[in-house]
């Protein structure tokens, strides 16, 4: 399990400003090209990550060989916290990507293990909320309901009229648990009950908000 929140939550208001300080004074700036690897799943833990710019997505390969999706990382994002010591998804680069690196051990020397500590716990506790969300929507949502709750979920990230879809429609089939005919099934239905616009592949409009937010629901 891959941890990470959003620095500016509120609720994360302490350890996410010690996070903050750390990156800010000891970060590394680097870029990764999309689809080149951030690190490794089973990797040992030694650097954290803080998206600046692009999306990040975190995988798993299963022992059959299967993809699965954790889950997609924006900017102000940390990823690679995790409550053990190796990283149990590995991180690719969805789009070009800028982001912050700092050692964990540079982390613990700046802003102290109680800190880190807390910052672990409180982004499990974050997690373990997106792993139950991510459960029910496998669980309890039919394949339309599964895609509408994942355009919302892009549309409620981005204050645009136009929202950005940075992923392949075999990123999404990934994530939500179906095939990717089934997904461009779902999204072509969408868009020909007027719920969606797609301009352009990897843009959308959202067209009839209610109802979109009734399929979300």
């Amino acid at each position: 399990m891959t941890l990470a929140y959003p620095m500016s939550d509120p609720r994360t208001a302490r350890p996410s400003t010690a996070l903050a300080a750390a990156f800010d004074r000891l970060g590394t700036r680097m870029s990764f090209e999309r689809d080149q690897e951030l690190y490794a799943q089973d990797d040992a833990v030694e650097l954290l990550y803080r998206v600046e710019s692009g999306v990040v997505r975190t995988t798993r390969l299963t022992a059959d060989g299967r993809r699965l999706i954790g889950d997609f990382y924006y900017p102000g994002d940390v990823v690679g916290l995790e409550p053990g010591p190796d990283y149990q998804f590995g991180a690719e680069a969805l789009s070009d990507c800028v982001v912050q690196t700092v050692r964990v051990g540079s982390v613990r020397a700046f802003a102290g293990d109680v800190e880190v500590d807390r910052a672990i716990l409180d982004a499990t506790r974050r997690e373990m909320g997106r792993l139950q969300e991510h459960v029910m929507l496998l669980g309890r949502k039919g394949a339309r309901e599964r895609v509408a709750s994942f355009l919302m979920s892009l549309a409620q990230r981005q204050p645009d009229e136009e929202f950005e879809l940075p992923m392949s429609r075999q990123d999404m089939a990934d994530y939500l648990g179906l095939t990717i005919e089934t997904v461009s099934r779902m999204l072509t239905q969408l868009q020909g009950d007027k719920v969606v616009a797609f301009p352009s592949l990897r843009r959308f409009q959202v067209r009839d908000w209610e109802t979109l937010e009734d399929l979300a629901a």
